[in-house]
């Protein structure tokens, strides 16, 4: 149940008024009412911040918290109690600070610092907290108010009060303020919720409330939010070619009541059967498959645009959408490898792998990156040795390029990386005009490009900012050790390791690859060798994760996985449709994991059942070395998309069913 409470106690919105009430009323009714129409279970009005402390203690969900000196959009407040950023998330707007009003800074969508001296955004009297903060929230009112235990004065104890935290202009700070100001000295990971299209402002009286309220009319709230939907920062040809007519579709699949999951199922069968055509072949089934792969994409934007709209968010969806983009993408590649081979080239699956292995690299990359970025961005700023160097010149070059919004600087840095859309994009080109083998190699082309541009800039940007990530979440989970990993010895120097395990299973798939050209066998010692460097990486399971490079660990351990096992069906001459479809179900385990990751969920319910990489790789190994290289495959890769299937109706239908006391346990 969520809780909203507006805070009557801010001097500075006392006294402000409704139209046509009497003069002194608080503007308090006028938010509650406004909190329930954004979705609010119960709204409370708390006199002080005793009261506000009172009420937090007691609840369960997550609590909206509100000053009374706010006049905004009710959709504001909506999109606030429904943010699907975090669990708690502050309002950020653009208005200059007013006297006792906190000022922010924001790095990567999440408040950093209160009232430090560059500040990017001013407080908007307005947060959600999430229910594991709630402690904090009613300790802070406490301090606050001058009751908590260890604080019978609240200008001793208040770090809201306290040189460098308190009201940027020196006077007394707001109620509301404090509770955010103690929350972030506090070190609670608060999110920013901008401000943008509709309208928001804190008000301080009666001409400002009537300047705000006209602001407030001004603006189409429904057609605002269907702007909204769309993300603000997009790519080239997503921002070109589709957000410029898919809010329509957006607004009609609203009106007739489908919901995003169903979107997402549409766009599936969209994308599978483009796949079909494509491995069809022959001009007019390409031309039809580039057709239905491109809609496919426009309703996997609409999908997205659609949760936004309605404010229908849940972990469930954003999981559902994460897998199945993935899903989408590596059946068309599928669909292209087959289409080759049909049409006479004897590697068309060979470069549908290669796709599909060097995209879940890459994206893995992309995950650590982004949580690399997240964790530096919560950590003090601290100057580093190499501060002038070329990690921290690349820095700032980046973040001057993403702020010159429209510039050609702006799309040539967003498109050169080779995203979703751009992908999309030219596999419906290439294959429509020149055919399967063409999408492919095109494909990996650019893929490879963009994964040498990214990886290299990241390295030396990663090197600068000197963090440590792997150490902050259960590396062995992000690794995929699994049991195996965990009997073995510790060894150090996790990241050489794996880059060694990468390379010796790269190995075996070229000595593979001559050998069957050749028409010989892999000499037993060569999977063995690779076998023991693969066993080696495992050995840093438990190492101490203090480099700042450690964040590749997990995609040298995905490279080395997948080398390892085409190299074990190359080797033993497994059919190559086999060799993909047992690839395909490690992505999706993986890809489960860094979904996972992105929403800080803890992990599947039945991850220990997948073996873990190793274990994976010493079955494939003796399978090989008995000779029953497919039947390894083909009897592993069935068992893991079972155990795939088990614990997603696991995660996401039987144990939450449970929780809502829909299903008894046993007994």
């Amino acid at each position: 149940m969520t809780l909203a409470i507006v805070l009557a106690a801010d001097p500075a919105a006392g006294h402000l008024t409704e139209p046509g009430r009497p003069a002194g009323e608080p503007l308090t009714e006028r938010l509650a009412a406004q909190w329930r129409r954004a979705g609010a279970d119960d709204v409370r009005i708390a006199a002080d911040l005793t009261e506000l402390a009172d009420l937090v203690a007691a609840a369960t969900g997550p609590v909206l918290v509100s000053g009374a000196d706010l006049v905004a959009h009710t959709a504001v407040l909506k999109h606030l109690a429904t943010s699907p950023v975090g669990p708690t998330v502050a309002l950020v707007l653009t208005d200059p600070p007013a006297p006792g009003q906190a000022t922010v800074r924001e790095e990567r969508g999440q408040v950093v610092e209160v009232d430090a001296a560059d500040a990017s955004g001013v407080f908007g009297g307005a947060l959600r907290v999430g229910p594991a903060d709630l402690p904090a929230l009613a300790d802070a009112a406490r301090r606050a108010a001058g009751t908590a235990p260890d604080a019978p004065d609240a200008r001793l104890t208040d770090p809201a009060s306290a040189p460098g935290v308190g009201a940027t202009d020196g006077g007394p700070r707001n109620a509301v303020d404090r509770l955010v100001a103690d929350l972030a000295a506090r070190g609670t990971l608060i999110f920013a919720q901008r401000v943008r299209l509709l309208v928001a402002h804190r008000v301080g009286d009666e001409a400002q409330r009537a300047a705000a309220e006209a602001a407030v009319a001004a603006v189409d709230e429904d057609r605002a939010e269907l702007k909204l939907s769309v993300k603000e920062r997009d790519d080239f040809f997503t921002t070109f070619f589709v957000s410029t007519w898919s809010p329509y579709v957006t607004k009609a699949a609203a009106r007739i009541g489908i919901g995003p999951t169903g979107v997402t199922m549409v766009s599936v069968a969209f994308a599978v059967a483009a796949a079909v055509l494509f491995g069809v072949g022959g001009r007019p089934a390409l031309v039809a498959g580039a057709a239905l792969l491109y809609l496919g994409f426009v309703l996997d934007c609409v999908d997205g645009q659609l949760a936004r709209y309605t404010r229908h968010f849940s972990a469930w969806g954003g999981w559902l959408d994460t897998m199945a983009d993935r899903f989408k993408e590596y059946v068309v590649y599928a669909g292209l490898g087959f289409g080759a081979t049909h049409a006479g080239f004897r590697y068309g699956w060979a470069l549908a792998l290669a796709a599909m292995t060097l995209q879940t690299v890459r994206h893995m990359t992309d995950t650590w990156y982004g949580a690399l970025h997240d964790e530096a961005a919560r950590r003090p700023k601290v100057v580093s040795a190499d501060a002038g160097g070329i990690g921290g010149k690349l820095n700032a070059a980046s973040t001057r390029v993403q702020a010159d919004t429209g510039s050609v600087s702006y799309w040539l840095k967003r498109t050169v990386v080779f995203p979703i859309g751009e992908r999309w994009a030219l596999i419906a080109i290439a294959a429509a005009l020149f055919g399967p083998l063409v999408a492919l190699v095109a494909v990996l082309v650019w893929g490879a490009l963009a994964f040498a541009y990214t990886g290299g800039l990241r390295t030396l940007r990663a090197r600068w900012m000197r963090v440590p990530v792997m150490a902050t979440v259960d590396a062995g989970l992000h690794r995929d050790d699994g049991v195996l990993a965990r009997t073995l010895p510790t060894t150090r120097r996790p990241l050489l390791l794996a880059v060694l395990g990468a390379l010796g299973a790269a190995g075996t798939l070229v000595w593979a690859l001559l050998a069957v050209h050749g028409g010989g066998d892999l000499p037993v010692f060569v999977p063995v060798l690779a076998l023991v460097l693969l066993l080696g990486a495992a050995q840093a399971s438990r190492a101490p994760y203090e480099g700042s490079l450690d964040w590749l660990v997990p995609a040298a351990l995905r490279a080395a996985e997948y080398l390892f096992a085409i190299a074990v069906g190359v080797a033993g001459r497994a059919p190559a449709w086999l060799i993909f479809g047992y690839v395909l179900v490690l992505t999706l385990h993986h890809y489960d994991l860094t979904a996972r990751l992105e929403k800080r969920q803890s992990a599947p319910p039945l991850h220990a059942a997948t073996l873990g990489w190793p274990g994976r790789s010493l079955l494939l190994a003796i399978g090989l070395i008995a000779g029953y290289a497919s039947i390894a495959l083909a009897t592993l890769g069935a068992y893991l998309l079972v155990v795939f299937v088990a614990s997603v109706v696991l995660a996401w239908v039987v144990l939450p069913a449970r929780a809502r006391g829909g299903v008894r346990s046993p007994g």
